[in-house]
């Protein structure tokens, strides 16, 4: 329960930026996208949550193309920590590199290096 509340936490913030955003006809402007420095493991630990990984969700909101982007992660191809990281599917910079590109238009290389670009700017 304590993930759903984060979660729940998380969307009500973005639901209420995006209304003030688009009560000044703002929201179409605005990109924004959650990142963690760090992942999370697999396995379950004695507090009833995970421990520092090396793969994450990121989400991104506003003028983006709906759906999930990218390969979710084996359960069972780990490695790592205590043997239970996920692999990342996508690299971070992937999206810094997109947002970088098709959001604020110049290009990403000279910023954080040569990086693919995901399909998800609408």
């Amino acid at each position: 329960p304590h993930h759903d509340n984060l979660m729940k936490t998380l969307n009500d913030a973005v639901v209420a930026f995006y209304k003030d955003l688009a009560a000044h006809q703002q929201a179409q402007r605005v990109l924004a996208f959650t990142a963690s420095e760090f992942g999370r493991t697999v396995k379950e630990n004695g507090g009833e949550g995970t421990d520092h990984g090396a793969a994450a969700a990121m989400f991104m909101f506003g003028p983006v193309k709906a759906g999930v982007h990218g390969a979710q992660p084996s359960m069972k191809d780990v490695f790592g920590g205590g043997g239970d990281w996920l692999k990342p599917t996508t690299d971070f910079r992937s999206v810094y590199a997109t947002a970088i590109e098709k959001w604020l238009g110049v290009p990403s290389e000279p910023v954080i290096g040569k990086f693919p670009l995901i399909d998800c700017i609408a």
